[in-house]
This record gives C-alpha cells, structure tokens and sequence, in this order.
C-alpha cells in the first residue's frame, strides 16, 4: 500500500477520534452554571484581601515566553542536529551557520524591542 495512503487514513482516524471525543463531551459532558462563587479569581483558596495591586500582566510579556519556549526547542534540534551531522561537511557547517545566524537575529530583535518598550512606559 501507498506510504501516503496510510498516512492519510491515520490522520482520518485521529482526526475522527478527536471530533467523535469532542462532540460525546458536548453532548454529555456536565454543563456548569456561572455562579458569583465559580467567577471569583482563586487564590489558594483565601479571600482576597484587596484588589490594590491587582492588574493583568502585559501582552508584551507573552511574546519574550513564546520566544524562550522557542530556543529551548532549538535547543534540543541542535543537539539532534550534532549528532546526526558527524562527517561535516562545508554544506553542514554552513546550514549550521545559518540556523544559528537566524536565532541571533531573533534574540536581537526581542533584546531591541523590550529596550524600545521600556524606554515609552
């Protein structure tokens, strides 16, 4: 059998496993009621004290999280890369040059906008 076939009935399968999950938890999943207890922030189960110092955390945050999750995953393919890259060659070492010209590139460019961000608060 084609290699692609397979793969694509393998795809259907998860992908029907998932809708045919989904919709089951839908239909006969419990459906909770909004409470003013269940909209209440939790805080380890204490009642807030006061609200004073209680903000959301700016988005800009979110973006230097993505990014450390990010080279923690580069990270990894790298040591993968090393192991599978033993007779290097100038093609290797130049792709290798590359990746890692690229990940500098993205440390810049975060380093640069957090310095621009906190110099406008």
């Amino acid at each position: 059998m084609n290699p692609y076939v397979v793969f694509l009935l393998y795809l259907g399968a998860i992908l029907g496993f998932v809708a045919i999950t989904l919709s089951l938890n839908g239909l006969l999943g419990p459906k909770p009621v909004a409470s003013a207890t269940k909209l209440e922030a939790f805080e380890c189960g204490a009642t807030p004290v006061s609200t004073v110092n209680v903000k959301a955390v700016p988005i800009k945050y979110y973006a230097v999280a993505i990014v450390f999750v990010l080279f923690d995953l580069e990270t990894v393919f790298l040591f993968i890369w090393a192991l599978a890259a033993q007779p290097l060659t100038t093609p290797l070492l130049l792709t290798f040059l590359g990746f890692m010209a690229l990940l500098v590139l993205i440390v810049m460019y975060v380093y640069q906008a957090r310095l621009i961000e906190a110099v406008t608060e």
